[in-house]
């Protein structure tokens, strides 16, 4: 099988390098000649965890064009992977999708033989049979199934794991158009994908609904952990990590994405959910986990606002660790860090922050923000140090990096990944968010559910309730 790439950014440059290191040509397609231009002279397009590398490495069985036909007449199957916006209503936009199915439908005119079409990029029920299909018939002027094949298959990635996500996935999912589609792309996937994943195939409208449907359960249960967090802060002794440990134990729940911390963001969580409820209203009924979901998320950095307000004192620096919206990563689109610091500084307190990759790209959304090039630079003008994400340049912090000199200085560890390194230092305020401590006004509150004056207690076997003295009960 040869194999050509529609769209050469994050995705889709790290997908057309990850099939090419399995020994298979491959050709990238991109409207941007600069990124062509990259590509041809082995060099990565954007930037993602060993993409450089791998694109090095497999060169001669590599390449890039602008021209459409040149990558369909050259390979078998055709992955589409281009930006699907999200809309004012929410809904993901098929303008990029269309015009590359339009120039693909083009090429397929003048192509003998059978080719497989894959969509990749993430979109709504109806999508591809509806939005895209007609496009491809009628620019080829032949027949999906008979002539040339469809699916849609997104991909199960994150940012700065593409390229090992997508060749060691959980799963594969497939929706086809028909049984050969289907076959071809999972024999496809069988040759190109590490671990032999399951492989499940089904509609196009059921793939597209679970592609979806998985990122609203994932950010579902980022919030689920995320109130236990809050919890946990108003119980004496509550700690997070420990009940999230113990329930994730638990075959039905698991362990993954149930860490309470800060909530998530990036380019695909936030628009999954608003993309989910958008799509129940048109169809009727209401995706109100879906939308609690959203709602909170986007509530979450003034509610950490209220509650850090009384550790930063009038005149202070507070310095945030973390940009972007996960470690490792450039991308600072819906960063809980990046709006932690806006509402600090709308508050009114001077804001420095650091982050190992994402600065440049915080410069451009944080204006009223000073962001240092250096940890150490950044560390020593804070009076308060807030750790927005658990990269590990940050774990790896001391007492002695964080003091720099200082008498004393508030560390507030939104993932407690200091907690070894700062609990007990005199000179360090170490506030590990998710936690409760000693404040006897939290056993007061506990206290006072259950030694009220006026307890109804049930007898066993008997459906009355008699009151007894509080004082009695031990």
């Amino acid at each position: 099988m040869r194999y050509s790439v529609v769209g050469l950014g994050k995705l889709g440059a790290s997908m057309a390098a990850a099939i090419a290191s399995r020994g298979f040509e491959v050709v990238g397609v991109d409207v941007v000649q600069s990124s062509v231009d990259k590509v041809n002279a082995s060099l990565a397009p954007v930037q993602e965890t060993n993409l450089q590398d791998l694109i090095a490495a497999n060169r001669e069985r590599l390449r890039a064009t602008t021209n459409h036909a040149d990558a369909i007449l050259n390979s078998d199957i055709t992955f589409v992977i281009v930006p699907t916006p999200s809309d004012e209503r929410g809904a993901f936009t098929l303008q990029y999708a269309q015009w590359a199915f339009k120039e693909i439908g083009k090429a397929l005119a003048n192509k003998q033989g059978y080719h497989l079409v894959v969509l990749t990029s993430t979109v709504l029920p109806g999508s591809t049979r509806f939005g895209l299909l007609p496009i491809l018939e009628q620019e080829s002027g032949k027949r999906c199934g008979r002539d040339f094949g469809l699916c849609y298959s997104p991909e199960f990635i994150a940012l700065g794991s593409v390229i090992r996500d997508f060749l060691n996935p959980d799963f594969t999912l497939i929706g086809e158009f028909d049984e050969r589609s289907g076959s071809v792309l999972e024999q496809a996937y069988a040759a190109i994908l590490t671990n032999s994943p399951a492989c499940k195939r089904m509609t196009l409208e059921n793939a597209e609904l679970a592609k979806i449907s998985v990122n609203t359960y994932v950010t579902m249960k980022i919030s689920f952990a995320n109130m236990l967090a809050d919890l946990c802060e108003r119980i004496p002794g509550g700690d997070v990590d420990v009940v999230t440990d113990a329930i994730g134990a638990d075959s039905r729940i698991g362990r993954k994405y149930l860490t309470g911390a800060l909530g998530y963001g990036g380019p695909c969580f936030p628009r999954d959910n608003v993309a989910l409820s958008f799509l129940a209203r048109e169809l009727g009924t209401t995706a109100d986990l879906a939308e609690t979901t959203d709602s909170r998320n986007r509530a979450l950095s003034e509610a950490v606002l209220k509650r850090i307000q009384p550790h930063i004192a009038q005149g202070s620096t507070v310095a945030v660790l973390g940009l972007a919206y996960k470690p490792m990563s450039v991308v600072v689109e819906e960063s809980q860090g990046i709006f932690i610091a806006q509402a600090i500084s709308r508050a009114g307190a001077r804001v420095v922050a650091y982050d190992p990759l994402a600065a440049d790209s915080a410069r451009s959304v944080l204006p009223e923000v000073v962001i240092l090039d250096s940890l150490a630079d950044c560390l020593a003008q804070a009076d308060v140090v807030l750790v927005t994400t658990p990269d590990p340049v940050f774990l790896a912090l001391t007492a002695e990096d964080i003091l720099g000199g200082k008498d004393k200085v508030t560390v507030i560890d939104f993932w407690r990944i200091l907690d070894e390194a700062l609990s007990g230092q005199p000179t360090i305020n170490y506030v590990p968010i998710g936690r409760g401590d000693g404040d006897p006004a939290l056993g007061a509150i506990l206290a006072a559910l259950w030694t009220r004056q006026d307890v109804l207690v049930a007898e066993p076997n008997r459906s009355s309730a008699v009151a007894i003295d509080a004082g009695q009960v031990r």
